[in-house]
């Protein structure tokens, strides 16, 4: 609430919260600050399964509670370099209450120079270009998407498109159109709940095509004291797991 009154009041508020007490304060974010569209900057922590893992203090609902509030724009980096140019944007820009969702576990450094305009919202990259199977690696998952694609190459041969969509809270839909021409597959990755994801999202706008979606993700439960790695396993969220699933259907 402080944030939306500074915001309105035409400072630049960047307030950093972990995930779980986001949760406590939905309210807050959607009659304060996204009704008023304050450009105010919310950066989450341990939204991830590498998070907190205190049944009271998980972070693994941000994306399906936070990024179908109107207005608020939710971003993923990847990497260092992307966090800080997303934040950079955010404080610059007076059009839009936006949210920075951290990678889970350690936040891995390129060095890659970062020119894109997060302004031109919902633009989507591919980081990699191939045919028949694409993988959309949102934040934290990015990297698991790249293992995915290096492991169908070796199980299958196939070169796989590989995207990093940057934005929690929209698709694009031009992108997404253009897969349909060469692609038969397309398998989203996220850190978080699938139950009104962003896997969902893209799953939607497949909806009336020939396109195969396979969304990889959380199922939704409460998880207490748990083990990264069995919770992975569980939920077919390892490379050999998902190129199995991949193999399936094509």
């Amino acid at each position: 609430a402080m944030a939306a009154g500074i915001a309105a009041g035409g400072g630049k508020p960047v307030y950093g919260v972990y995930s779980t007490f986001v949760q406590r304060t939905y309210d807050q974010i959607a009659q304060d600050l996204c009704i008023n569209n304050s450009p105010a900057t919310i950066v989450t922590f341990c939204g991830s399964v590498y998070g907190m893992n205190d049944v009271t203090h998980l972070g693994l609902y941000d994306i399906p509670m936070m990024a179908n509030i109107p207005n608020l724009v939710y971003l993923a980096p990847t990497t260092k370099e992307e966090y800080l140019a997303m934040l950079d944007w955010s404080i610059e820009q007076n059009e839009y209450p936006v949210a920075i969702k951290l990678p889970g576990g350690s936040v891995i450094s390129d060095g890659k120079e970062i020119t894109k305009d997060f302004g031109d919202l919902n633009k989507y990259e591919v980081t990699q270009e191939g045919s028949k199977v694409a993988v959309i690696g949102l934040g934290t998952f990015y990297g698991l998407g790249k293992e995915v694609a290096g492991e169908l190459k070796k199980v299958t041969g196939t070169d796989a498109t590989v995207i990093n969509p940057y934005y929690i809270t929209g698709i694009d839909a031009e992108l997404l159109e253009e897969l349909k021409k060469d692609h038969d597959v397309v398998i989203t990755l996220e850190d978080g709940i699938l139950d009104g994801g962003f896997g969902e999202k893209i799953a939607r706008f497949y909806g009336d095509s020939d396109m195969k979606v396979l969304n990889f993700g959380l199922k939704k439960e409460f998880l207490d004291r748990y083990d990264v790695a069995e919770v992975l396993k569980e939920n077919h969220l390892t490379k050999e797991q998902i190129v199995k699933d991949v193999k399936n259907v094509l």
